[in-house]
């Protein structure tokens, strides 16, 4: 066996030698033992240094963490022994109390970190020889064991408890040993003379060397975490001269001669990617362009380019020089992947040769889509898109039709699919299943170990998925498993919470939404490196009414008083009174009785008061103005959006109690996550006509959930997200066939809201100013720095300053490197894992330490909820005071909590121990010259207590007070289509102008031919058939009878828009699909790129609105949105001469 690297410890610290070796040996292939031993290695030495060291005298109590804390201690070298000392501390409570034991990597740097303080330690106290200070610990003289298997936290913690007990045993046997042979005089003169000799030893040490001269930038172990990474991955067992520091020839240079830190092989023998490896604080991309030179050299060699990183062993670049320009990763690829990539540049067709697949999809605007992304792929080499579909326009099948095309092209053999909830994974991994059945697809939410090419999951799943390891330690899913996740549903909430897992996954990205281009968040935007508001691409609700692929809402507003207003007791009638003043308010803390309020809160209302009249009402008017199948017997399909699972539940009570006739109780349906086999109820709500007909839901309905016979939408609770409204509201938009018979089919449906949503979606909002959607850890966290960068100038706080910067210390020292999510940010963390960096921080670091560190998941104890709550209160008023800012709401608030805690009286020992405080916090002379210690200690002292706080508690009420209707009133929503026919004027080609009395005319003229269109002529002026001289003459008596027009009038309109036959088309515009059917060869995505069919789309959009356009036309806007210089900068000849023939022959249709 080699001699181990701790070996300068000799004879003199034998235990901590053994201990030290011990860890060394097991770092490998026991993680787990390793960190144990380290630290029993640090306890056994730090105990030695307050044995014999006259400096450090013993704390309270002789614990390591109490030894490690003590003042003397965290002084010593400036604080880089106790960062030392507590980083292996800590890590070594984790591995006995944390279940998930310490991998490989962070065995090795605790085995470092143990070094460099065992070289610390013999070299100040070693008296009768000291260590050379040029050794350096190196990870890859560590034996690995193999992969045997990892001891359990039981198994841990038995170790630790053995190690305790030989560590006491061996204590007392020394004690026992050294009182049989001395005297306690004796003893104690050995003992004073040791002292003395460790005095001289530390004193010869500090006069020796500079602090300087110990390695503690952990050189070598910074490089180990690139082998480690590639570890991950499979490049293990890597050889020096053939995989490390490779020779290669032809460099630039006088020998011509390079040595590669990094080529990993093909198994051929052929080069597939190189690692080029800078110092730690180096920035890895210097080191780019060697690296190009050797992936050159090796070209020249092996007629093969191989893929190029830069690494310093925290950021890692990849670069393949022959497709993208470099781009961040968070590790390296598997040796099939890194193939995968190289086979790829040649293999892979072009997505451009390819059809969509037509049995996947067959709508103009799901080919489009796929269209734009595949060409904003190809050719624009971006590798993020964002699709805008409107819910039940077939966002989902339109990806699965895309990734069917990306696998046929050999662009993709691996697809991550990602939704929030579990059922929308179970919908997804059905639809591949039907149309894209050879994809083998994985619902990783019930199917975890099963392996295919499509994985469907939730956000939540796949953040504990990142983090598994198969038995030989690499990563089951790691950086490039997937060549493409798609996001469903991507937003603003799902930006802040999971957006660690697209940057982790090294893969083209295509989110999908149905939230409106313009009210998508700028983070979405910003997340797919787009324009805000400028979508890859777009089909909106609009568009798709327009088309006949979805209907639109009817939106009517219905005011309740209460709703809107709340219950107020002077407007209730006499009796009604009564009643509110006998109901059982609930009790205070102290359990007596509540007063009944003077009003009850909009807001209130079917949280935990919930009136029948208001009820009854709401159900009345649905019933009575709801739409009705079965020829009209029974109420169609409707969907009741209810508050909360009480207020779900009082209206099904309700429901049942005025129509106890209907389906014996199985008409209206709760349906939340709450009420067991819940899908089968949405299976019977899913039947045409099987009950339920009312499905009652909180949130589980809002998404994800296909019934084409929704007809009802009730919105019975207020909205204010942009993303969920548009949500619920898609619940209602698809098609269905005859539903009101054999052709009768579904042409819209109602929304029903009782709480304002219309109206506040239907105006021009007002951008609110975004929740931080922070966790209260990230808001203490960033209080914190903000506080560090104030006391920075506040001198005379200097111990209140080094206190924050040791609770900021502590948090980010607790940070597990191998998580997925602080592995991008690792250098800062390990940079501020020491005290030392936090006595002078600068303020581009707290900026960093604020936007990368805050958010980060810590290993610490967690604290309760209110105590965290109440940190940011306490917080945020010592910033104001210290920055001089008023705070009267938080004093307020702080006396608040300080008087519910006194009224918790002194039964409470913990309570009755600051009662004193409690009191002076009330009283204006404690505040009248509060100070910023004076807030710390409150804080300190109160936060563990404020949890013992009782909230009143409030029943929950049923009343039956006579509520009453406001107006009701129709609401149109922007994005869904016209309300009905225009009634301004057409511009261009039709459009008219003119006197009051023409204008009048016009209105009349187009809103009766707009409720004839299906009507004879009025149809076929629509249709683009040809026009004859009896049409318009058939049409003229039509108008003259209905009482619209004369022959002055009729004349006119000939005159202002070129003929009569013009006129009409300007007022009924041409129908979509025969403008369709006229520019189809124009439309057809095998032959035309995106922004051609853009274009042609926007002309069908201006003929279906102005039934013609002329040639002039399409030289403006809005024409030139997508082509800046018209039509001919676009299209070649041939096919601008034909386009403006088919624009020709339209208008020449209706010119009679």
């Amino acid at each position: 066996m080699s001699e181990s690297q701790f070996s300068f410890l000799g004879a003199e610290f034998q235990p901590e030698l053994d201990s030290a070796s011990r860890a060394e040996g097991y770092a490998l292939s026991d993680p787990g033992a390793a960190v144990i031993y380290a630290r029993k290695c640090l306890e056994s030495a730090v105990k030695w240094m307050y044995q014999h060291d006259r400096a450090l005298a013993e704390p309270y109590e002789a614990t390591l963490g109490a030894r490690l804390n003590d003042a003397a201690f965290k002084a010593l070298e400036g604080g880089r022994i106790f960062d030392l000392a507590r980083k292996i501390q800590q890590a070594g409570n984790r591995a006995v109390h944390e279940s998930k034991a310490p991998s490989k990597l962070e065995a090795v740097e605790i085995v470092s970190a143990l070094f460099q303080f065992c070289l610390w330690f013999a070299f100040t106290y070693g008296r009768t020889s000291k260590p050379d200070l040029s050794l350096r610990f190196n990870p890859h003289r560590l034996l690995d064991a193999g992969e045997a298997e990892r001891p359990s936290l039981r198994e841990r913690q038995e170790l630790e408890a053995r190690l305790e007990h030989e560590s006491e045993e061996l204590a007392a046997a020394q004690l026992r040993l050294a009182e049989s042979t001395r005297t306690a005089d004796e003893l104690n003169a050995e003992l004073a003379k040791l002292r003395a000799e460790v005095a001289a030893a530390k004193k010869k040490a500090a006069e020796t060397v500079p602090l300087e001269a110990f390695d503690w930038s952990e050189a070598e172990t910074r490089k180990f975490k690139i082998d480690a990474l590639l570890a991950e991955a499979g490049w293990t067992g890597l050889v020096e001269g053939r995989d490390i520091e490779y020779e290669v020839r032809g460099m630039p240079s006088e020998s011509g001669i390079g040595y590669v830190d990094y080529v990993l092989w093909a198994a051929d023998g052929k080069p597939l990617a190189v690692v080029e490896a800078k110092k730690a604080l180096t920035d890895p991309k210097v080191g780019e362009q060697q690296a190009k030179l050797y992936a050159d050299c090796l070209e020249a060699a092996f007629s093969q380019r191989p893929l190029i990183y830069c690494s310093n062993g925290y950021e890692h670049w990849l670069w393949d020089d022959t497709q993208y320009p470099s781009r961040r990763v968070q590790g390296f690829c598997t040796h099939d992947e890194l193939d995968l990539l190289i086979q790829r540049r040649t293999a892979r067709k072009s997505l451009v040769s390819l059809d969509a697949g037509e049995q996947i999809v067959d709508r103009h605007y799901q080919r489009r889509a796929i269209s734009a992304i595949t060409e904003h792929f190809e050719h624009g080499k971006q590798r993020k898109a964002l699709l805008v579909m409107a819910t039940g326009a077939g966002k989902t099948r339109t990806v699965i039709a895309l990734v069917d095309l990306l696998m046929r092209a050999g662009w993709v053999k691996r697809v991550l699919f990602l939704a929030d909830r579990t059922a929308l994974v179970n919908q997804a991994v059905n639809a591949f299943k039907t149309h894209l059945p050879d994809s083998a697809p994985v619902n990783l939410v019930t199917e975890g170990n099963v392996d295919g090419r499509v994985y469907v999951s939730t956000y939540q799943t796949m953040v504990g998925k990142i983090d598994e390891y198969r038995a030989d330690g690499t990563r089951r899913f790691g950086v490039g498993h997937f060549d493409l996740v798609v996001i469903d549903e991507a937003h603003r909430s799902v930006y802040r919470k999971y957006r660690g897992i697209f940057e982790y996954f090294d893969s083209l990205l295509v989110g999908l939404t149905a939230t409106p281009k313009d009210e998508v968040d700028k983070n979405t935007y910003d997340l797919f490196d787009l324009e805000t508001g400028v979508p890859t691409d777009a089909y909106s609700l609009d568009d798709a009414i327009k088309d006949g692929f979805l209907v639109p809402p009817h939106g009517v507003s219905v005011a309740l008083k209460f709703v809107r207003e709340g219950i107020k007791y002077d407007e209730l009638k006499e009796d009604e009174k009564d009643a509110w003043d006998e109901m059982d308010w609930g009790t205070d803390d102290e359990g007596d009785p509540l007063d009944p309020p003077e009003a009850i809160d909009p807001a209130e209302l079917n949280k935990w008061l919930f009136n029948k009249d208001t009820v009854d009402r709401v159900l009345e008017y649905l019933m009575t103005e709801g739409v009705k199948v079965a020829g009209g017997d029974r109420l169609g399909k409707t969907i009741i959006f209810a508050k909360n699972q009480k207020h779900a539940e009082f209206i099904k009570e309700r429901f049942d109690a005025n129509y106890p006739a209907l389906d014996a109780g199985n008409f209206a349906r709760v349906i939340t996550h709450q009420v067991k086999y819940g899908q089968s109820l949405i299976d019977d709500f899913s039947n045409k006509t099987k009950a339920p007909h009312i499905a009652i839901s909180v949130d589980m309905l809002d998404t994800g959930i296909d019934v084409p016979e929704v007809v009802n939408l009730v919105f019975f609770k207020m909205v204010r997200s942009k993303t969920k409204f548009w949500q619920m509201l898609g619940r209602g938009t698809r098609l269905c066939p005859n539903l009101f018979g054999p052709g009768e089919h579904k042409t819209h449906f109602n929304v029903f809201d009782f709480c304002g949503n219309l109206e506040y979606f239907s105006q021009p909002l007002v951008p609110a100013e975004k929740s931080s959607g922070k966790s209260l850890s990230e808001i203490l966290f960033s209080a914190r720095l903000e506080l560090l960068q104030t006391l920075d100038a506040v001198a005379a706080l200097g111990d209140e300053r080094a206190e924050i910067a040791a609770t900021l210390h502590k948090t980010v020292a607790s940070m597990n490197p191998d998580n997925f999510l602080v592995r991008p940010h690792l250098e800062l963390v390990e940079r501020f894992s020491s005290l030392a960096a936090w006595e002078s921080v600068s303020l581009a670091d707290l900026a960093e330490l604020n936007q990368r560190v805050a958010k980060l998941p810590d290993r610490l104890d967690a604290d309760s909820e209110e105590a965290k709550r109440f940190d940011v209160v306490m917080l945020n008023a010592q910033l104001d005071l210290l920055q001089r800012v008023p705070f009267e709401r938080k004093r307020r608030r702080i006396i608040r909590i300080a008087s519910a805690l006194a009224d918790l009286g002194t039964a409470i020992p913990a309570v009755a121990e600051q009662s004193e405080l409690i009191a002076d916090i009330q009283t204006d002379e404690w505040w009248a010259d509060v100070t910023y210690p004076m807030l710390e200690d409150a804080r300190k002292r109160l936060r563990n207590l404020v949890q013992l706080i009782v909230h009143t508690n409030k029943n929950v009420l049923y009343s039956d007070f006579a509520d009453e209707f406001g107006g009701v009133s129709v609401v149109n929503l922007p994005g869904t289509g016209p309300p009905g026919g225009s009634d301004g004027a057409a511009d261009g080609d039709g459009g008219l102008s003119g006197s009051d009395e023409f204008a009048q005319f016009r209105k009349k003229a187009q809103h009766f031919l707009k409720e004839n269109l299906a009507e004879g002529v009025v149809a076929k002026v629509r249709s683009g058939e040809p026009l004859t001289q009896d049409d318009m003459d058939d049409l003229q008596r039509v108008l003259v009878a209905a009482g619209i027009g004369d022959d002055a009038t009729f004349a006119e309109a000939s005159e202002r828009a070129g003929s009569f036959g013009l006129f009409i088309r300007s007022l009924v515009g041409l129908d979509r699909a025969a403008a369709k059917r006229a520019f189809a060869r124009f439309l057809d995505d095998k032959r035309y790129r995106v922004n051609q069919i853009r274009f042609v789309e926007m002309v069908i959009d201006y003929l279906t609105e102005h039934g013609t356009v002329e040639e002039r036309r399409v030289y403006e806007s809005p024409f030139i949105s997508v082509a800046p210089e018209g039509p001919d900068a676009i299209f070649v000849s041939d096919d601008v001469d034909e386009f403006f023939e088919i624009v020709k022959h339209l208008r020449n249709t209706a010119a009679v």
